[in-house]
């Protein structure tokens, strides 16, 4: 028993086990590439850059977006059916780009 908090905690916090699958991100964000551009470079100005953000800042504004904390008649139909693990993957892909 004395065992068992130990080997739990070193699973939560491993970063094996917690990491974001970049590959998984980038096919699922494939759709941003019409607005946000191909390599996170938004081709126009009304659209943000999503190369380099930091990745805790992309999953707070995708999150916000699909849960309805922000409003954006674009953005909503875009990020309505991910969930949390396609939010995780999609952040790191974008802050993986430079």
């Amino acid at each position: 028993m004395k065992y068992i908090v130990p080997i739990l905690a070193m699973l939560v916090l491993s970063p094996a086990l917690n990491a974001a699958d970049i590959a998984a991100g980038k096919a699922r964000a494939a759709i941003c590439a019409a607005c946000h551009g191909t390599a996170g470079i938004s081709p126009n100005d009304l659209w943000p850059n999503l190369a380099g953000q930091k990745k805790t800042y992309l999953v707070r504004q995708i999150k916000a977006f699909r849960d309805g904390d922000r409003v954006d008649p674009m953005m909503a139909p875009m990020v309505r059916s991910l969930t949390d693990t396609d939010v995780e993957n999609i952040a790191a892909y974008y802050s993986s780009l430079k």
